[in-house]
């Protein structure tokens, strides 16, 4: 494995270098880079077969790179399994739920919290207004409910990166407002960096401080939310006239 960076050097908080996956003569991610700092949220967008979750599956360690880096403050993670990512603060959700259906709510968060050594529960339980539902069984609540249960799983152990791979999946727009609103703040005062994909095109110029489009596993544009949404390239490949 790689050292760390030179003493002095800038060094961000998380980095994707030049980051691909291959699947036999199919590049499903083509050089990617990205740069993460503390309480930013990155967008990432993009049409189906964009490479979306192959690049969160690749951050998270569930998928093997081909080419490129994964740092975390300087230091090349990018052999590591995805249970040591997380507990070295690279935190992730997915498109579906990962809560175990037969454990109360509060179970499951006692147990990951005791793994995770979080000091905190109280204060992710109240943020995402869960404290109704601790007692109950979680394939007896609500989908909306166990799509929050999920972030605050990703959440508990004070992640350092969080990974957000299509969190709104299924949620009717008022919850995915709230989700998103939920994963803005939680962000911004846990001082957490975030990679959001999601196909909630407005939620994400919205909510993110940068936003990043792949088109056929390359970035086609990255930059500030209005500034992507202005660009022609974005507006011809995938947004038409909603741009």
């Amino acid at each position: 494995m790689a050292a760390h960076q030179e003493e002095g050097a800038d060094v961000s908080l998380f980095e994707a270098i030049d980051v691909s996956v291959s699947y036999g003569a199919v590049k499903a991610l083509d050089g990617v880079s990205i740069s993460l700092e503390p309480g930013i949220v990155h967008g990432v967008i993009g049409p189906n077969g964009a490479g979306k979750s192959t690049f969160i599956d690749g951050l998270s360690g569930r998928t093997r790179l081909t080419g490129g880096r994964v740092m975390l403050d300087g230091e090349n993670v990018t052999a590591r399994r995805p249970a040591w990512r997380r507990h070295r603060g690279i935190s992730r959700s997915f498109q579906r739920t990962s809560v175990f259906p037969a454990m109360t709510v509060g179970d499951q968060f006692d147990m990951v919290a005791d793994r995770m050594n979080e000091e905190d529960l109280d204060g992710i339980v109240d943020a995402l207004q869960l404290r109704g539902v601790l007692a109950q069984v979680c394939s007896e609540i609500a989908y909306g409910t166990q799509r929050s249960v999920d972030l605050a799983l990703a959440l508990i152990g004070r992640p350092r990166v969080v990974l957000l791979d299509e969190p709104c999946a299924g949620l009717v727009a008022d919850e995915g407002v709230t989700m998103l609103n939920h994963i803005r703040t939680l962000c911004k005062e846990r001082d957490v960096a975030a990679i959001l994909v999601e196909h909630d095109v407005d939620g994400v110029f919205r909510t993110c401080d940068e936003v990043t489009v792949l088109d056929l596993g390359r970035i086609l544009v990255s930059g500030k939310p209005g500034d992507v949404r202005k660009d022609e390239r974005v507006i011809r490949a995938y947004l038409g006239s909603a741009g």
